[in-house]
């Protein structure tokens, strides 16, 4: 079966950030700006790439 996949992009650098904001960018598996990681795109993801909204880019 396909899965429908998103791709994350990290164009904003996580320091100075809030703690929650870091630990949400390490568990899509972002640390170093330019990374590109692709996930299973469902509603986990998804909430967790709207907490970080202004610091990734959905490719």
């Amino acid at each position: 079966m396909n899965t429908k996949q998103v791709c994350i992009k990290l164009v904003k650098s996580p320091y100075g950030r809030k703690p929650f904001q870091a630990k949400t960018l390490k568990a899509l598996g972002l640390t170093k700006v330019n990374q590109v990681v692709v996930k299973e795109d469902n509603d986990a993801i998804r909430g967790m790439i709207a907490t970080v909204s202004f610091l990734v880019e959905v490719l």
